[in-house]
């Protein structure tokens, strides 16, 4: 009697993943970050229903998106919108240009670092609000004024930051580059700007939000157009739902503002790798 070998077993395919239900699609963070954030505006609007409030105090959700379309379609809000993007960023990119300038310049030279460094230690903390009265008075109400506030509010953050992390960039990486014949310019461009951009974008990051702050904060006091001055006059008439639908407008802004800087962030890393 022959024995037979053991059978071999036909080769199977592996088991395909099962799709993830609706339960494990609801429990990923980016779909539980817009969840909450539909419980608490459900909860809101319940709650006003509900406890009977005024609306002059807490007005409904709907009621403020009701609001915010109407100032949306008589052109009103997309004006004072446009007028204050072109103030934040006109000043940002003003402030990112010489800011990194000075960083790297500073953190380069060591003269030059001793003369502008007691000038930054004493203009950084200094609320910047408190330079509204002052710049009033140098440049008025107009364009520059705006200008200069909101590159106020970007320039400090970015040149600490663009000093930091130029300090920070390994030395042997240096030394490497100049034993290959590198110039300074190249060791600028090719070594120390790569190595220092999570710092300095750290500080693009908190000079972006002071900006914002600062330019609202100043139309608020003497602009007669943008995000600023149509919430102080909604709120000295007690239109709430207007004074929340600019918030809403200000809180997106600052939503899209964070999304696209993830995104360089990302660039500029795969970048800074390559």
């Amino acid at each position: 009697m022959s024995s037979n070998g053991p059978m071999a077993t036909p080769a199977t395919a592996p088991a395909e993943a099962d799709p993830p239900g609706l339960l494990q699609r609801l429990g990923e963070p980016r779909a539980l970050s817009w969840i909450a954030v539909v419980v608490v505006i459900v909860a809101w609007e319940l709650a006003v229903i509900v406890l009977q409030l005024n609306p002059i105090y807490l007005p409904r959700p709907s009621r403020i998106v009701v609001a915010l379309y109407e100032m949306f379609r008589t052109g009103g809000l997309t004006t004072d919108l446009v007028a204050t993007l072109i103030r934040i960023f006109g000043g940002f990119f003003i402030a990112l240009f010489f800011g990194v300038a000075l960083g790297v310049w500073m953190a380069t030279s060591v003269r030059v670092k001793a003369i502008a460094d007691n000038f930054i230690a004493a203009l950084y903390p200094l609320p910047k609000v408190t330079l509204i009265p002052l710049l009033i008075i140098w440049l008025g109400t107009g364009g520059p004024f705006m200008l200069t506030i909101s590159m106020l509010g970007a320039f400090f953050p970015i040149v600490i930051n663009t000093v930091l992390g130029i300090s920070q960039c390994d030395q042997g990486l240096v030394l490497a580059a100049r034993d290959l014949g590198a110039s300074r310019r190249q060791i600028i461009r090719m070594v120390l700007l790569p190595s220092a951009i999570p710092s300095i974008f750290a500080g693009i990051r908190l000079g972006l939000g002071v900006s914002i702050i600062l330019v609202v904060a100043a139309e608020m006091v003497v602009g007669k157009v943008g995000l600023g001055a149509r919430l102080y006059l909604a709120g000295q008439v007690l239109e709430t739902e207007q004074v929340f639908a600019v918030l809403i407008v200000l809180a997106t802004l600052g939503i899209v503002v964070t999304k696209i800087q993830d995104a360089i962030d990302v660039r500029l890393g795969h970048w800074r790798v390559n």
